[in-house]
């Protein structure tokens, strides 16, 4: 199979200045704004402390653990710490980051026993109007403030306790698209990822990349468990949230993405994330 025709016009380093927002027991949430262009991507990169990356406009792609997350505007993604991930810009996006002390036995935002396994992995979340504000104005107060006074660090602890609080209540949301393992599969799904709409069915996208679409639909299965339709469905949700935080009708981005109608494609927006278009694309 080919390799992926798309490439990032704009290949940015790994944040070099990372450490300057280092959490610690003294400051355990410490928070860093970042405005990314479109069609750029932040070069693979981990950290000893966990990441909250918050979309505060746009739609940023952050890809770990084998899997691509789709992260629209005010929608939240989990890093665990030590987990590799690159992060690629398909909206101008500002992107809020959070960084988050762990404790050394402490798994995600102080959550209970029963729900650590689910903190051991990357998850999307939704953003409460609470946790909204809250990270702008900790973005406000504390980014690039290696020794805040007394005053600003009690306040930073306020502020970081609540949102703790509220990462622990947030409610997750399927947007991560799994990606193979097996390069000849990663090379197709890399290409349904960059034009998702250039080809409507598994046999002319396995003519595309030379192999048959029997080849390609057992690669599916052993690899990711599932089949092509609802692998490209998550994708096409994807497409859909870049050309929604563009102000594109629901109409238009159904015709768009080939559906024959609203209701099909308002079908689809239910069956992946259970939420009406109008209220998932509302949080946008």
């Amino acid at each position: 199979m080919p390799p992926s025709r798309h490439r990032p016009h704009h290949r940015l380093p790994a944040p070099a200045d990372a450490g300057l927002h280092a959490p610690t027991t003294q400051r355990p949430v410490r928070a860093k704004a970042r405005r990314l262009q479109p069609d750029s991507e932040i070069q693979p990169h981990c950290h000893p402390w966990a990441q909250v990356a918050i979309a505060v406009s746009g739609v940023a792609r952050i890809t770990a653990d084998a899997t691509t997350y789709l992260v629209p505007a005010w929608r939240a993604i989990w890093i665990p710490p030590g987990v590799e991930h690159v992060v690629s810009v398909v909206e101008a996006t500002e992107l809020r980051s959070l960084y988050v002390h762990q404790p050394v036995g402490e798994v995600g935002p102080r959550a209970a026993p029963a729900q650590h396994e689910r903190w051991r992995r990357c998850r999307v979340l939704e953003v409460s109007p609470l946790l909204r504000e809250l990270v702008l104005q900790m973005a406000v107060d504390g980014d690039d403030d290696p020794a805040p006074g007394p005053e600003a660090l009690a306040r930073e602890h306020r502020l970081g306790d609540l949102v703790l609080d509220e990462m622990r209540r947030a409610k997750p949301v399927p947007l991560g698209i799994a990606l193979p393992r097996d390069a000849r599969l990663r090379a197709l799904c890399l290409a349904v990822l960059a034009a998702p709409t250039r080809h409507a069915t598994l046999a002319e996208w396995a003519a595309e990349s030379g192999a048959s679409a029997r080849t390609v639909a057992r690669l599916f299965r052993s690899e990711l468990g599932t089949s092509f339709g609802p692998w490209r469905e998550q994708v096409l949700l994807g497409r859909a949230m870049t050309l929604a935080a563009q102000g594109r009708p629901m109409g238009l981005i159904a015709a768009d993405l080939g559906y024959a109608s609203a209701s099909a494609f308002g079908a689809m927006v239910r069956r992946s994330v259970g939420l009406s278009p109008g209220r998932f694309f509302g949080g946008a």
